[in-house]
C-alpha cells in the first residue's frame, strides 16, 4: 500500500509551487485572448489549386497593416486569417489582396481569353485594365468569414466567467449535500470545499500553461477553451467524488484513525483513477496529433485538465482533508 496520504507535505508543496508558477506567468504574459472575447474577424479561404506559403500572405497583407493577425494553414487545403479589424471594407481587400497574389499583374480584357483568365473590375465598369485578376485554374473560394465587435466579446468574456462561477458553487453544494450524513471528523462542507480547492488548483495550472503557450506560441483563448475548462472541471470534481465517496464508506466501519482511514480509500480508487485517465488521455493525444487544425486547441487544454485534474483527485484534495482533521485537534 503506499503512504500518499502520509507523504501529503510532499504533493500539497508540489501542488502550491505549481499554481504559484502559473499565477506568475498569468501575471507577467496574460492570456492571449481570441476574436471571441476581444472582438475581430476569422476569414477561411480555399485555394482550388496551389496554396501560398505563410510568408507569402503575411506580405501580400502588409499594406493593410492588419492588427493581431494570425495566419493559420489547415491540411485540407485551407488558409484560416484572423485579425482585429472587422469592418466589410477589409473583408473584401483582403481577398483582393489574396487574389492579387495568385497572379498579381494586371492584364487587359483583349489578353485576358488568352491566358485563361476571368477578369472583374473593382468598381464593376467594362474597364480594359483588370483591379482583381483570379486564375480559373487557381481560384480562391471564401469558406466562412466571422465577425465579432468588441462589445459581444466582452459580453462572451463576461458569461463565460459567470458560467465558471456559477458551476463552482454549484458543486459545492451537490458535494455537501451528497455528504451531509458525514459530519466526522470532517463537516460535510469541507468536503465540498477541499473539492472546489482542487478545481481551482486545475484551473489555474492549466490557465498558466495556455499562457505560456499563448505568449510563445500564439495559442488563442476562445470560446472552445471555456468549454473545455467546464469539462475538466466536471471530469476532476467526478474523479474527486470517487475518492470521497469511498472515504464516506469506509469511515463507519474502519478501526483505523482519519487519516490512514483516507490512505486506504485513495489507494483503494488509484488503479481506477490512473486507468480512466488514461484511456480518455489517449483518445485525446490521438485527436491532438491527428484531428483537424480546428480543434487542436480545445483538445490540448482538455489533455493537459485530464491529466492535472487527475493528480489533484489524488494528491490534493484528500490530504487537504487530513490537514483540516489534524487541525482541528490542535
Amino acid at each position: 500500500m503506499y503512504k500518499i496520504i502520509q507523504k501529503r507535505n510532499i504533493w500539497l508543496t508540489i501542488s502550491g509551487l505549481l499554481v504559484i508558477v502559473s499565477i506568475v506567468f498569468l501575471v507577467m504574459w496574460g492570456l492571449n485572448f481570441g476574436i471571441d472575447f476581444t472582438g475581430g474577424s476569422l476569414l477561411e479561404v480555399k485555394f482550388a489549386k496551389d496554396q501560398p506559403n505563410v510568408e507569402q500572405i503575411q506580405e501580400s497583407l502588409a499594406s493593410l497593416d492588419l492588427h493581431s493577425l494570425i495566419i493559420q494553414p489547415t491540411e485540407s487545403n485551407t488558409v484560416i486569417l484572423r485579425f482585429q479589424e472587422n469592418t466589410e471594407e477589409i473583408h473584401q481587400e483582403i481577398l483582393v489582396k489574396l487574389n492579387d497574389l495568385i497572379k498579381p499583374e494586371a492584364i487587359t480584357a483583349d489578353t485576358a481569353d488568352d491566358n485563361n483568365l476571368e477578369i472583374t473590375s473593382l468598381d464593376g465598369s467594362e474597364s480594359a485594365v483588370v483591379a482583381v485578376v483570379t486564375n480559373k485554374d487557381n481560384q480562391i473560394e471564401e469558406l466562412r468569414f466571422d465577425s465579432i465587435g468588441p462589445s459581444i466579446g466582452q459580453e462572451l468574456k463576461s458569461k463565460s466567467f459567470n458560467a465558471m462561477v456559477i458551476v463552482l458553487v454549484v458543486i459545492v453544494l451537490y458535494i455537501a449535500l451528497a455528504f451531509r450524513k458525514v459530519s466526522k471528523p470532517v463537516a460535510s462542507w469541507k468536503y465540498g470545499l477541499a473539492a472546489i480547492i482542487a478545481l481551482f488548483h486545475d484551473v489555474l495550472i492549466t490557465l498558466g500553461i495556455f499562457s505560456v503557450l499563448g505568449h510563445y506560441y500564439g495559442i488563442e483563448i476562445n470560446t472552445p477553451f471555456v468549454a473545455a475548462i467546464l469539462t475538466v472541471l466536471g471530469y476532476s470534481v467526478n474523479d474527486t467524488i470517487v475518492v470521497f465517496d469511498r472515504i464516506r464508506e469506509n469511515l463507519p466501519k474502519s478501526e483505523m484513525d482519519f487519516e490512514n482511514t483516507v490512505n486506504v480509500s485513495v489507494n483503494q480508487t488509484l488503479t481506477r483513477s490512473i486507468n480512466t485517465s488514461l484511456t480518455t488521455l489517449l483518445v485525446l493525444l490521438s485527436i491532438l496529433f491527428w484531428g483537424g487544425e480546428t480543434i487542436r486547441d480545445f483538445v490540448l487544454a482538455l489533455s493537459i485538465g485530464v491529466v492535472v485534474g487527475t493528480y489533484s483527485s489524488i494528491f490534493l484534495a484528500s490530504p487537504v482533508l487530513v490537514v483540516w482533521e489534524k487541525l482541528k485537534k490542535n
